[in-house]
């Protein structure tokens, strides 16, 4: 298996897959609790009852909670654990400082729990994007660099002369995540001790910097990260090479480029200058190019293997994760066009749209590449594949169910509050408006639910596949003890 190829002449790991399987073992921690917020404040929503008399677990405050737990407790971890193991593979060379990656690890995951408890008490910076406080801004920042140090000297270090696609895309996603972490969200504390602080931005200026920081979070956490993610796993599990990498080289630059520009499309409509928007327009549309260039890279790698379609329920998750980032990178740049924003601005159309990236892109691919990882880091097989098909159907009907949902309550949201009578007042009120969403809404939380019940299908079988593997090697530990009494 895998990790018979690890070890080195003396008997060490030649790769760190320790710091990997912790970061693994988190990412599905954090999305089965991270999801389940999710469902519970989908039901909210859906029900209002369920707001009860208990701040800490009403929407306002289990929304971020939610937020932060699927994107940076899920997807973060689910980041780290493939960079980690992809740049050690790829370089034939051990992490650069196993202590400084286990930092990263333990401030990563202290930063997320000290996040949810100061959500719950009430704590944010009162901003859309920039919800920490700034200490623990401050403690993210660090992590940070230290990753950024960690990856670096391990590609430095290589003894491969070629680095490798996935490590362009992932080094890429630190740099700018980084640069977007920081700027955003410079701010003065209000006093040493306290968690009160000041952004040093204000009106226009303070949306634009957010969104700026809002769309390429998307754009570099959560769309060239597990770019990095899928360059390396589908070609793996394919057992084929990547298409073109010369389109990979092309869609890499472009995408790079381009999406620093489009935050802008979010405010449509507001106070900007109209020429910002109108730039981020053009830049949206523009990124349909390289955003297609990749999915077509990531889909046409199976050329030749389309049989494992029909055999291997692993593959199943990472084509379905391209063809959702296939249909969300086309559905954004329509979005960002200022006719059809009229439309879906400040409705659930773009709350649907996310989802369909958050979870049909994101979430998939992550679950493909963590079902590739873990049977080779424990050096043994998956405990059901039969599971990894359940996982999977419940996946896709959960996510269709939530998306479909949400075009619904967008664009009749959308169109009830710009109809007009023949008096020219408002045809509809605001709250028959809410009063529409009900419906959606149900639906809403029942495809979270199924999504949900996907990921827990997953770690148990994650928690299966372990124990096997323990109990597989502790057997000739147990044979050699008794042969030597």
């Amino acid at each position: 298996m895998a990790n018979a190829a690890t070890m080195t002449a003396h008997g060490g790991q030649q790769y760190n897959y320790d710091i990997v399987k912790k970061f693994s073992i988190m990412a599905l921690v954090w999305g089965v609790v991270g999801m389940s917020v999710g469902v519970m404040i989908a039901s909210q929503l859906a029900w209002p009852v369920l707001n009860f008399d208990i701040p800490e677990i009403t929407f306002g405050r289990l929304r971020p909670v939610h937020t932060t737990l699927v994107i940076f407790g899920f997807g973060g971890n689910a980041l780290f654990a493939t960079s980690y193991y992809v740049v050690q593979r790829t370089c034939q060379v051990r992490l650069y400082s196993d202590a400084l990656a286990s930092f990263t690890f333990w401030g990563w995951n202290l930063a997320g729990v000290l996040g949810v408890v100061t959500y719950m008490m009430g704590y944010t910076q009162g901003r859309e994007y920039a919800e920490f406080t700034w200490p623990i801004d401050i403690l993210i920042a660090v992590v940070w660099v230290v990753y950024f140090w960690v990856f670096v000297q391990t590609l430095v270090r290589r003894n491969q002369p070629h680095i490798y696609v996935a490590n362009w895309f992932y080094i890429a996603f630190i740099l700018a995540t980084a640069l977007l972490h920081i700027f955003n969200n410079l701010a003065v504390p209000v006093s040493l001790f306290g968690l009160e602080s000041y952004s040093m931005f204000s009106g226009a200026q303070d949306a634009m910097t957010q969104w700026w920081y809002g769309h390429n979070a998307v754009g570099f956490f959560l769309t060239a990260a597990f770019l990095g993610m899928m360059y390396y796993f589908v070609p793996k599990q394919a057992g084929r090479p990547i298409y073109s990498y010369r389109l990979s080289i092309v869609h890499f630059w472009a995408l790079i480029f381009l999406y620093m520009w489009v935050g802008t499309h979010h405010l449509h409509w507001t106070a900007i200058p109209d020429w910002t928007s109108t730039l981020a327009a053009t830049f949206s549309i523009l990124l349909l190019m390289p955003s297609w260039g990749g999915m077509i890279n990531g889909v046409m790698t199976l050329s030749g293997a389309w049989d494992k379609l029909r055999s291997d329920p692993i593959m199943l998750f990472m084509i379905t994760s391209l063809s959702f980032y296939g249909m969300s990178t086309f559905e954004g740049p329509m979005m960002s066009l200022k006719s059809v924003n009229a439309l879906s601005h400040y409705t659930d159309w773009t709350v649907g749209h996310v989802h369909s990236g958050a979870l049909g892109w994101v979430a998939m691919i992550s679950f493909g590449a963590l079902y590739h990882l873990i049977p080779r880091l424990w050096n043994t097989t998956l405990y059901s594949l039969r599971l990894v098909y359940v996982h999977f159907f419940l996946a896709t009907v959960g996510i269709v169910l939530y998306i479909t949902a949400l075009w619904v309550a967008g664009i009749g949201q959308g169109l009830m509050l710009r109809a007009f009578d023949e008096y020219g007042n408002l045809a509809y009120s605001f709250i028959e408006s809410v009063v529409f969403l009900h419906k959606p809404y149900v639906v809403r939380a029942i495809g979270g639910g199924f999504f949900v019940a996907g990921i827990l299908v997953m770690a148990f079988n994650t928690y299966m596949t372990i124990s096997r593997a323990k109990r597989e090697a502790a057997q000739p530990a147990a044979v050699a003890h008794a042969a030597s009494a």
